[in-house]
């Protein structure tokens, strides 16, 4: 199929389209603005309706309600204003409704600065920090990923009953690149939950979704479907790892930056130089990084943030092998020469 030139925004909307979701409920905040801005103009046209919200608390809401009927529903925000939508979130977590939420990150702390870096990833694979839930975390680090990811993310929502996060900084929304599009999905052809509230529709007893104070449902949540979804879903991309003496990893953009840096490095040093990128960031991919041979002396870590990622770095490694942080910080992501200066620092 032939490719089309997009902005991320529009792309990402354009995937939710096609991925069945009519359902769109959000709040204007930068630098995700084009997605709500696409959606309302297309979404009726595909007899979907848009809802601007009065506020991100209201928007989350209206998800929760609109995602309880059993149909694909979604919203975007950035950062500090998944902040303000997490109470709803975190109700949605505990009813294990699915849908869709996706994040292009702005700079922090507080309303931040629209800087693309990736200071929200505690945010996103820590259930918005509070609660003890979890959510579905998908990482793309280019439109093309982001396009496709949000396929991913509508079925995995479904099939697990959790919100799915796509995760991406402000960058990847506002890039212009090729887009490979896919053949739309007809929401008709999506079967409706047995748990979907419908109606009575001549059932002698009607559906009842709800949050719930029941501490058996919540102790379920965290010792049963939390680590069955960890042990069936880790994703992620690596190259090189066999043999090597060197391990860089990083997410997204910075990641696809740092491959590159990489591969310029090792062709220049002459050093085995391994690369793991996470597709998905909870669950973490812990299989990634046993990967890691017993030959590597080092994992370098780059993030666009204080560290963050790193933590799940070393944790999932637990001192097996040293592990060194290279933050990035400025107006930009960093350039690819930028990050063979920090290899070179340790390589």
């Amino acid at each position: 199929m032939a490719k089309q030139l997009m902005k991320g925004n529009e792309a990402v909307a354009e995937a939710a389209i096609r991925a069945g979701c009519r359902y769109f409920f959000g709040y204007p905040i930068t630098p995700q603005n084009e997605i709500p801005e696409y959606l309302s103009r297309e979404l009726p046209q595909y007899g979907g309706k848009f809802v601007q919200a009065e506020s991100e608390l209201a928007a989350a809401n209206m998800l929760f309600g609109g995602a309880a009927t059993g149909k694909r529903c979604m919203t975007s925000s950035s950062s500090c204003g998944i902040s303000l939508k997490a109470e709803g979130m975190s109700y949605i977590a505990a009813a294990e409704v699915p849908c869709v939420v996706v994040d292009m990150s702005r700079m922090g702390p507080g309303i931040g600065d629209l800087t693309p870096t990736q200071s929200s990833y505690r945010q996103a694979t820590r259930g918005a920090g509070h609660g003890g839930y979890r959510s579905i975390v998908l990482c793309p680090s280019s439109v093309q990923e982001a396009f496709d990811m949000m396929f991913d993310a509508f079925e995995l929502a479904e099939k697990y009953g959790i919100i799915a996060y796509i995760y991406a900084d402000g960058l990847i929304g506002q890039v212009m690149e090729p887009v490979e599009m896919r053949e739309p999905i007809d929401p008709a052809t999506l079967p409706t939950p047995p748990w979907a509230l419908t109606g009575m529709h001549g059932r002698a007893a009607a559906n009842h979704v709800h949050s719930g104070t029941d501490a058996e449902v919540f102790e379920r949540l965290n010792k049963e479907k939390y680590p069955k979804i960890e042990a069936e879903l880790q994703r992620w991309y690596d190259s090189n790892l066999e043999d090597c003496e060197y391990v860089v990893t990083g997410f997204g953009t910075v990641g696809r930056i740092a491959e590159v840096a990489v591969k310029k490095h090792a062709a220049a040093t002459g050093k085995k130089i391994g690369f793991i990128r996470p597709l998905i960031a909870w669950p973490f991919p812990k299989k990634a990084y046993a990967k890691i041979p017993a030959s590597c002396k080092k994992v370098i870590v780059i993030e666009a943030n204080n560290g963050q990622m790193l933590e799940d770095v070393q944790i999932t490694l637990n001192g097996k092998f040293d592990v060194v942080f290279e933050p990035t910080w400025g107006s930009n992501m960093p350039t690819v020469e930028q990050v063979v200066e920090m290899l070179a620092k340790h390589i």
